[in-house]
């Protein structure tokens, strides 16, 4: 085993992922432990790991955390209860058997130390004994016929606040309630109760608004082991948002008969003793007023853990999604801001994603047209634009239908595409926006990183917390800390799944890049600017404080288009550059000849070769050889509405219309079909076959067809199906990550699009496929601003 692994930590691992041998664990411990990180060790060490994947490096390394975490918490329990002189050898056993923290915390419970209690003011004002007798005389211990008022008196003290009998029988009374509300065997059948056969219940409250989005919980009863799903999460999310916000109540109910029964059994077994009636009352009080309620927030907290787990999950995959969403590639693009009272904002975005110009459009005006007409005919003689962006938001729809109707009266077929703005309001007013544009106004900012988005989503998306992407579920009542680094590795992984061109990248974008980050991000993009572009990944060493271990876990993912050598702009890390020219040496070809089909030549070097590096890394230099360069991300395709909606009141039931999925949720699936409010399909209308997931039907960003099946304007709402008649021809299997997943209606399509990746026709600029499939970067032209004449500014 190449890292050791304490026994115990062995078996728990065991039982967390036993999908993963030891000495995988190990090797990924090691691996961690010497600073890698998980897209390196997932990439390039293979051959260590055995092939594990991102999410397995992932899970071993948050398995470590949470083992250390429960040990540590594990030998404080034991010290603390030590400390008491409470720790017998069953309850030693307990704790050193378990590292499931819900499980410590609660045999710990009884033992913390709390604040001064009323039972233990009771104690030390002497009133334990006068609560013995009392317990005493209901299990039969004693047979004492004094009644309870005359043995309190005896133990009146003044002093400590217990002047009267009543009040030292009170005093008593504390004392045996704390005793039943700590006793952990009845705390464990009131556990057993809520936890397996409550119903979580929930009620209107005052603050009940008309037309309230929690209308489906108003008198809402279902049992609490269905919460415990993971597809009925959302629920319990959306009741406590109700709770918090007040117009909900929210209880849970369970056999109080039964628990009660248990907890005067266990109070009284004398029924006919004198002190019957007070232990029975303290029974009550113990269930009611302390266990109860107790329990009960345990079971809030359990159930919002699992809801936050998987609401966490199920963002984070469509954060994934919509950042591997497909890139338009470099092309020039006009991006617009709409806006219909004030004008839109429109920025001119060359092929690399530098601003060049901006301007206003007017929908509305006498002369809107007239203007439009001029503008767009002088801009498209001096330069090629091969598209424009056209944010989704408030007049998006009228903005492009206006943009279309004057590209059709001039003769233009540059596509219009719709966006997704997103976020874009938060990048606009972000430091980041303001370092890049700091003479620029907001919307134009937006204007600019609409064209981006468009170009390429991942790299623009980065410069935002990615919860402002729009695609989550619940995520500002989940735990904030965890979606964090949840949200940071799937960015992470992205970034570097996709790879990085060293001399175009944002700082943003860097730093996302493995084993760099915001300090060393800056560090390249300050020698970009002083020495000009990099040349070679080695030139890496010669920025400041770019130590060789950040070149290790780095270098592989940062791409190098045009530089010394062509294995700079492959996924092949340095490392491997010497063994790649020992097996081009001897199968006889130079670096271009094995490019691309030649890379095939190779493959009777695989026996030799694999012995040396490994047969994972033999197979994936092969593969980068084949494709230098490649895209993971699927070629892009253009997508248009249908230009006679607009508007919510546009629609009618029946209707078919083409969408873009904006969001998935545990419920179904919101759509986008152009008319400024999403449309649900619920999880029942997603397709033919029963799933149980909406994941495996849709992702953000996929295109499909939807019929229309119920708008209600009164509450702007829109009911959609992917059921349009066409499903089962349509309907497919296909695979994501790893996991089978099924199609529905997705309309993917083998056109490799504009400006895809891959693509074997021409470009949309009429430029060829370079080798690989890489489409050829354009060559920078000199901008004129096609703007300068209408508007007066300058480049």
């Amino acid at each position: 085993m190449a890292f050791a692994l304490p026994e115990e930590f062995q078996k728990y691992v065991s039982e967390k992922l036993s999908n993963i041998s030891a000495r995988s664990v190990g090797a990924v411990l090691e691996l961690s432990a010497e600073g890698g990180t998980v897209p390196f060790i997932a990439r390039y060490r293979k051959e260590k790991t055995g092939n594990l994947d991102e999410v397995q490096v992932r899970d071993v390394i948050h398995c470590f955390e949470s083992w250390k975490e429960a040990s540590a918490r594990r030998v404080f329990i034991l010290q603390e209860i030590e400390k008491q002189g409470n720790l017998t050898t069953e309850l030693r056993r307990q704790i050193e058997g378990t590292f499931d923290l819900s499980t410590l915390e609660e045999l710990y419970r009884p033992y913390k130390k709390k604040k001064k209690t009323k039972a233990k003011m009771a104690k030390e004002a002497g009133l334990e004994p006068l609560a013995n007798w009392i317990w005493a005389i209901g299990h039969g211990e004693i047979s004492d016929s004094t009644e309870l008022a005359i043995k309190a008196k005896e133990f009146i003290n003044p002093t400590a606040g217990f002047a009267t009998y009543e009040e030292a029988l009170r005093g008593a009374h504390h004392i045996i309630v704390e005793r039943l509300a700590n006793d952990p065997e009845l705390r464990l059948v009131v556990r057993d109760e809520y936890f397996n056969r409550a119903k979580i219940h929930s009620s209107k409250t005052t603050k009940f608004k008309p037309h309230s989005k929690y209308e489906t919980y108003g008198d809402y009863t279902e049992d609490v082991t269905k919460l415990f799903q993971s597809k009925a999460s959302h629920r319990y999310l959306a009741l406590r948002r109700g709770w918090q916000e007040g117009e909900l109540k929210v209880n849970f109910t369970a056999d109080e008969d039964k628990l009660m029964a248990v907890y005067t059994q266990k109070a009284c077994t004398v029924s006919k003793s004198q002190a019957n009636e007070f232990l029975v009352d303290c029974a009550k009080t113990a269930l009611t007023v302390h266990t109860e309620p107790s329990v009960s927030n345990e079971l809030h907290a359990k159930l919002k853990e699992l809801a936050d787990q998987h609401a966490i999950h199920v963002f984070a995959e469509n954060v994934r999604r919509v950042l591997m969403a497909s890139p338009f590639g470099p092309n020039i693009v006009l991006g617009i801001d709409p806006g219909i009272r004030t004008g839109c904002k429109v920025a001119l975005v060359d092929q690399n994603g530098n601003f060049v110009s901006h301007t206003v459009l007017q929908l509305k005006g006498e002369k809107a047209e007239e203007n439009a007409k001029t503008l767009f005919a002088e801009v498209t003689k001096q330069i090629k634009i091969m598209a424009v962006a056209v944010g989704n938001g408030t007049g998006g729809r009228e903005a492009e239908a206006f943009i279309r109707k004057i590209f059709v009266e001039l003769g233009i077929e540059t596509p219009i595409v719709m966006v997704n703005e997103a976020g874009a309001s938060v990048y606009s007013a972000s430091d980041v926006a303001r370092e890049e544009f700091p003479e620029l106004d907001l919307t134009v900012r937006g204007a600019i990183s609409i064209a981006r988005r468009l170009q390429d989503p991942l790299a623009e998306l980065v410069k935002i917390d990615p919860k402002s992407i729009g695609v989550g579920q619940y995520q500002h009542d989940v735990n904030q800390s965890h979606l964090k680094r949840s949200l940071h590795e799937v960015v992470e992984s992205c970034v570097n799944q996709v790879g990085v061109d060293l001399n175009t990248a944002s700082e943003s974008l860097l730093q996302y890049v493995a084993g760099i980050g915001p300090a060393t991000a800056k560090k390249i993009r300050d020698y970009r600017k002083e020495h000009g572009s990099f040349k070679d990944r080695s030139q890496l060493l010669k920025v400041s404080q770019f130590s060789s271990k950040t070149f290790e876990q780095a270098a592989g993912f940062l791409r190098i288009f045009g530089g010394e050598t062509s294995l700079d702009k492959t996924g092949i890390h340095p490392e491997r550059y010497a063994a790649v020219k020992d097996m081009l040496h001897e199968a006889g070809l130079t670096l271009s000849q094995a490019l691309g089909e030649g890379a095939q030549k190779l493959l009777p070097l695989k026996t030799k070769w694999s012995q040396l590096i490994g047969e994972y890394t033999f197979e994936d230099i092969i593969e980068e050889l084949k494709k230098p360069g490649r895209d993971p991300r699927d070629p892009y395709k253009v997508f248009k509405y249908r230009e006679d909606i607009h508007e919510v009141k546009d629609l009618a039931e029946g209707m078919l219309c083409p969408g873009i999925v904006t969001n998935v949720t545990n419920f179904g699936a919101f759509v986008d079909i152009g008319v400024h409010q999403d449309g649900l399909v619920h999880i029942s209308e997603l397709t033919t076959k029963f799933v149980d997931d909406p994941k495996l039907v849709v992702s953000p960003g996929d295109q499909v067809q939807v019929k229309v099946l119920k708008v209600d304007k009164e509450k702007n709402q829109i009911s959609l199906s992917m059921l349009t008649g066409t499903e089962k021809k349509q309907a497919k299997v296909r695979k994501s990550q790893g996991k089978g997943k099924l199609s529905g209606r997705r309309e993917d399509s083998k056109d490799k699009g504009r400006g895809g990746k891959g693509q074997k026709g021409p470009m949309p600029d009429g430029r060829g496929p370079s080798k690989g499939g890489k489409p050829r970067r354009p060559q920078a032209q000199p901008f004129n601003n096609p703007f300068a004449a209408l508007t007066g500014l300058k480049k």
